[in-house]
Order: structure tokens, then C-alpha cells, then sequence
């Protein structure tokens, strides 16, 4: 049917969410889980990227939150870690969702937590708390890390030792994937620590920084900026104590427009 004066052409946002199908669900506590969805043959992202994603609202418009695409950019599937909040305007709803259910995807990922962000260096570290742990699944499964860096050191703090389990699954999978672990092998290194439980690991981050045990664990000199570089993903909180220390050991903050030493994500979900 051609469209007439009586049949006005309905205009399409170009950058209207896609619909996109759940194609798994996984719950490791009551605070977090996994989903997967399908992607679009046109989505393209920087691993480290963040994207807007949400459900449809009661009211009939999008409900969008940014979220940390955790998946790397060459899978065929887009992977998300997110928290469960019980009244969160989002999280509420999407907690609940099921194979099948369909999830709106935002059309321009963006973030800092890129390589194209910081300058050449010997070791990343990569400073997470919670599901800031999300956007360093997707850079620790892309090649692009392990020709950029010599070693790679993946911190990661949770309150309780159940909520571990998503990092050291993913870290644990890609190094014993036949296909693309070997890569990672001898570079990749995950180091956990927790908050409130009994755990090998003890401490917050922050601290286990200023009082050297960190180093002193991995064997690594401390911070120095002449060959570590940083990324950092968390709580407000922590995010800025964490900048606090990097400048201290003399690192620079950078940015897409001008690299430095050490980028820091300032987008959270809820």
C-alpha cells in the first residue's frame, strides 16, 4: 500500500532501542545475576563499553540504565552482570526476566574503560568492586589486551565471598577456552578480596593498596607510572578514593580525547 495525503508515513527513530531476545538467565545471590541477549548484526562496541538497555515502562515509554556490555566485542551474544535492587525503577522489573522476554538495547555504546583511553604500558590493572567487574569481563576476553599489555591484573571486592563467584567463573572459562585462552595464559591474573566474610583475601581494596599487601601478594613492584596503567569501575566511593591513590603514585588521568595513565567509569545502573 503507497502512502497518500490521508495516509501519513510514520516517521522511525534511528535511534530508537532494538528489541532484543533473552537467550539466558543465571542468578548467583539475591543482589546479582547474569543475562544474556541477541545481538544486532550492526551493534558494534569497544570492549569496556557501556550501552543503555532497559524494559518497556508501564506508562508505555522505554525505561533505559546504562550497563557495562560484558560480553567481548567478537561474541555473537551480549552479555550483562547486573545487581537486583527491590524498588529500583529498572532492576525490580528486570530481575525478573526469562528466556524468551524481550530486552530493549540502546544504538550507541560509549565509556571510557577503552583501550584507545590510556597510553602504552607494561601491566594493566583493572580495580573493580561489585558489578564493576562487568566491563573488565569484555577486556579480559579480547585479544587487543594481551597485545597492548605484558600482564594483566584484575582486582575484584565484594561484601560477601558468594558474590566472587561471577569473576572467577569468567576468568576461569576464558583461560581454558580451547580457542582463545591460551592467550591470556601467564598474563591473566585475578585477585578477589571481600569485605565482610572469612576469605583468603581480606580488605578493601583502597586499603589493601596503601598498605602494600596487594603488591606483596602478586609480586609486582608498586604503582609507577613510567609502566602500569589503570582502569577503574565501581562505587562512587571508590572511585574516587581510587583516583586519590593513583595520582598519589603519579598517574595521570585520561580520557578518549587525550590518554593518560588510568581512566575511571562514572556510569552506574539501579
Amino acid at each position: 500500500m503507497t502512502a497518500t495525503a490521508d495516509t501519513p508515513v510514520k516517521k522511525v527513530n534511528p535511534n530508537a532501542p532494538t528489541e532484543e531476545t533473552v537467550l539466558s538467565v543465571h542468578h548467583y545471590t539475591d543482589r546479582l545475576f547474569k543475562f544474556t541477549i541477541t545481538r544486532p548484526a550492526s551493534f558494534r562496541f569497544r570492549s569496556g563499553e557501556f550501552i543503555m538497555i532497559g524494559l518497556m515502562g508501564d506508562n508505555g515509554k522505554p525505561l533505559l540504565r546504562a550497563y557495562s556490555v560484558a560480553s567481548p566485542n567478537w561474541d555473537d551474544t551480549l552479555e550483562f552482570y547486573s545487581i537486583k535492587v527491590p524498588d529500583g525503577p529498572l532492576t525490580s522489573k528486570l530481575q525478573k526476566i526469562q528466556v524468551g522476554d524481550k530486552v530493549l538495547l540502546g544504538k550507541k555504546p560509549v565509556g571510557t574503560l577503552v583501550h584507545d583511553a590510556l597510553v602504552p604500558g607494561k601491566r594493566l590493572y583493572c580495580f573493580s568492586t561489585g558489578t564493576g567487574f562487568a566491563p573488565f569481563a569484555s577486556i579480559l576476553r579480547d585479544p587487543e589486551t594481551y597485545e597492548k599489555f605484558e600482564e594483566v591484573i584484575i582486582t575484584h571486592t565484594c561484601r560477601d565471598v558468594a558474590e566472587l563467584a561471577y569473576s572467577r567463573e569468567t576468568v576461569d572459562a576464558f583461560l581454558n577456552d580451547p580457542d582463545i585462552g591460551e592467550i591470556g595464559q601467564g598474563k591473566l591474573r585475578l585477585y578477589q578480596s571481600c569485605t565482610r566474610e572469612d576469605f583468603d583475601r581480606q580488605g578493601r581494596v583502597t586499603d589493601l593498596i596503601r598498605s602494600g599487601k596487594l603488591f606483596e601478594d602478586l609480586g609486582v613492584p608498586r604503582l609507577d607510572p613510567a609502566v602500569d596503567r589503570a582502569m577503574i569501575c565501581g562505587s562512587i566511593e571508590m572511585t574516587k578514593e581510587l583516583k586519590g591513590l593513583m595520582e598519589e603514585h603519579g598517574l595521570k588521568e585520561g580520557s578518549n580525547s587525550e590518554p593518560a595513565d588510568f581512566v575511571i567509569e562514572r556510569a552506574f545502573v539501579g
